[in-house]
Order: structure tokens, then C-alpha cells, then sequence
């Protein structure tokens, strides 16, 4: 198993309160592909640099560090293209988490 970290960009477009909802619902697809979901930060709602139409000026962004096969990717980035409340996804390889030392 490899650890990833996937970035998500919300499309927020006058569904703002069901942000949650969304969120959850992204977990508990991953985790029925077989991903282990280790955190979840929700991030704030920014406007895009570069607008690509009209309609999709903003996103609300979600980071999720989890781990799984690399198969497993291939099936959510195709899952996630298909679903009309994520805007975009990307996945990369996420660094081993720090060990903290006791003295």
C-alpha cells in the first residue's frame, strides 16, 4: 500500500451548505474502492486565478491523505470524473508521516 494525498476542488455553485455532506459522501467512496482514509482538511472557498467559464468562478478545497494500491487510484480518478459535485481531482504520492523522538 502507498500513501497519497488527494486534492479535491469542490464545485460549490449554490450548494455551499451541503459541503459536509459532500465530503463525507467523497470518504466513504474511497473507502468502498478499498482506500484507507487517514485525515481530511477541509480548506476554504477560493476564487479561481484562471476562470474556465462563467459558471465555475470558485471552489471549496479538500485535502485527504489516505492510503491504498495504486489500481485503487485509477478507480477514483475515474469515479470522481463522473460525479458533478467534485470539479476537479488530483492525486499524488504523499511524503511518509514524521515519527516524533521523545528524549
Amino acid at each position: 500500500m502507498k500513501r497519497y494525498e488527494g486534492l479535491f476542488i469542490l464545485n460549490t455553485a449554490g450548494k455551499e451548505e451541503t459541503i459536509k455532506d459532500t465530503i463525507d459522501k467523497i470518504s466513504a467512496d474511497m473507502t468502498a474502492a478499498g482506500a484507507k482514509v487517514e485525515t481530511v482538511q477541509k480548506m476554504d472557498k477560493k476564487r479561481f486565478a484562471r476562470v474556465a467559464n462563467k459558471k465555475n468562478s470558485a471552489g471549496f478545497y479538500v485535502n485527504v491523505i489516505f492510503e491504498s494500491e495504486p489500481s485503487v487510484v485509477d478507480q477514483l480518478k475515474h469515479r470522481f470524473a463522473m460525479n458533478d459535485e467534485v470539479f476537479r481531482v488530483m492525486f499524488s504520492n504523499a511524503p511518509a508521516p514524521k515519527q516524533t523522538v521523545t528524549p
